[in-house]
């Protein structure tokens, strides 16, 4: 089936902020997809539209709804749905510009993901069968969710951006579920247990529907989840580990050439030290963004340190852009690769840099950003391409647990097994 139809509107995502809705017709078949947007947004990445002026505060995205209708729909119209590498081609050629400045990334990938979701349509097949290569789909994958949220994700004095609870002990996609539900209520009550002041209230969630704890310092926020998981029955480290997400670039002070960490400045070396100690006193596993997105020489020299022994995974260093992810194997900066579709800006640019990653032995996790919806379809990319990891955000608000939730359909469904600990980097 042809595309004969592409229209654009503008909906409200998880923070009550515009973002883009693209729906796709091809004969009898159709698909829709909703833009997500980050709020930890990292220089490098594919750039946005918004509209500036008064309308949401200049955040509306109308004009990228006009770019959608007026200039990439010609692009599309009359292709085959099921192309989806010649179709995003096409965006990116009309668009004109590597980081879809022109017409905007939130436009280019609302129909990139809304043509992905008309083929599966078109054939009568799942997404991730559709998304997947001809060797066929992967297994579920180990989800890394959220428990403690600071930094841009939450209003509190914690600069530490968010500290995940990976299950690493679990059999199956649901087990692992089920096993960091009990460690979120744990951590919930202790929480609750602190801030109870004449009254039984629930603790307050960030943007990702993690907590916000009632501390100021990472130590903290690791004592408190390392309890949170004895609290729940399980062994930290061997059963749950810890992942934290640093988002360090955003503590980053570029004229002091330092980083403004709870009311100290670290240099360099001081904040390598900082992340080892982390490792060192902590059952972490997984240490996402721990330096600025261009520090390389920092992110080397972490690298040598313990590379060997956790996960260092790239989100803003990588900004899901090939050339990025390229410099950082040759240089051996990481070991993992954080992949956001609207950080790359087409399916197809997603999919490269996520099997570039495997190539090079490297450990990817699709994920989330902190403005979503309910739309669903980094579930079953993540199933597709066999990422083995998944970050979504933490076991509460809808537009979280529509992914959760797909993935269970999917466990149901699919003959895939389960990624496990073995998705994590670095691999043996």
């Amino acid at each position: 089936m042809r595309i004969d139809a592409v229209d654009a509107w503008e909906v409200l995502d998880s923070r009550g902020d515009p973002t883009v809705r693209v729906r796709v017709d091809a004969g009898d078949a159709s698909g829709t997809f909703t833009v997500p947007a980050g709020a930890s947004t990292g220089a490098h990445e594919a750039v946005e539209r918004r509209d500036g002026g008064d309308r949401y505060g200049g955040r509306g995205v109308r004009d990228a709804c006009v770019a959608v209708r007026n200039d990439l729909a010609s692009a599309v119209e009359g292709r085959p749905v099921t192309d989806q590498e010649g179709i995003d081609a096409a965006l990116v050629d009309r668009d004109g510009t590597d980081d879809l400045s022109t017409l905007g990334a939130n436009a280019v990938l609302g129909v990139s993901g809304a043509v992905a979701h008309a083929a599966a349509d078109a054939t009568g097949r799942p997404l991730y069968e559709v998304l997947a290569p001809d060797s066929g789909s992967g297994d579920l994958p180990m989800p890394m969710i959220n428990v403690l949220s600071g930094g841009l994700h939450a209003a509190a004095d914690l600069p530490i951006q968010d500290f995940l609870a990976v299950p690493v002990g679990a059999g199956t996609y649901p087990d692992a579920l089920e096993t960091v539900w009990e460690v979120r209520r744990a951590a919930g009550a202790r929480i609750g247990a602190e801030r109870r002041s004449g009254g039984d209230h629930p603790p307050a969630v960030a943007d990702e529907g993690g907590f916000v704890p009632p501390v100021a310092d990472a130590d903290a926020a690791f004592e408190l989840l390392v309890g949170a998981i004895r609290d729940a029955g399980y062994d930290p480290g061997d059963e749950v580990a810890i992942a934290v997400d640093v988002a360090a670039t955003h503590f980053y002070d570029a004229d002091a050439d330092g980083y403004a960490l709870a009311g100290e400045t670290l240099d360099r070396a001081a904040m390598i030290d900082r992340v080892v100690g982390w490792i060192d006193d902590y059952p972490v596993r997984s240490v996402e963004d721990p330096l600025a997105e261009d520090d390389w020489a920092g992110w080397e020299r972490l690298a040598d340190r313990v590379g060997d022994r956790v996960q260092l995974l790239g989100d803003d260093l990588l900004a899901t852009n090939a050339d990025r992810l390229d410099r950082a194997v040759a240089s051996g900066a990481a070991n993992a690769a954080l992949v956001k579709p609207n950080q790359a800006g087409t399916i197809t640019r997603t999919r490269r840099v996520l099997e570039a990653a495997q190539d090079a032995d490297w450990a990817p996790v699709v994920s989330a950003r902190s403005g979503e919806t309910c739309d669903w379809t980094i579930a079953d990319l993540a199933v597709a391409l066999d990422a083995g990891q998944i970050k979504i955000g933490s076991l509460a608000r809808s537009e979280r647990l529509a992914k959760y939730n797909r993935l269970l359909g999917i466990d149901r469904a699919s003959d895939g097994g389960f990624a496990g600990e073995a998705a994590l980097a670095p691999r043996e």
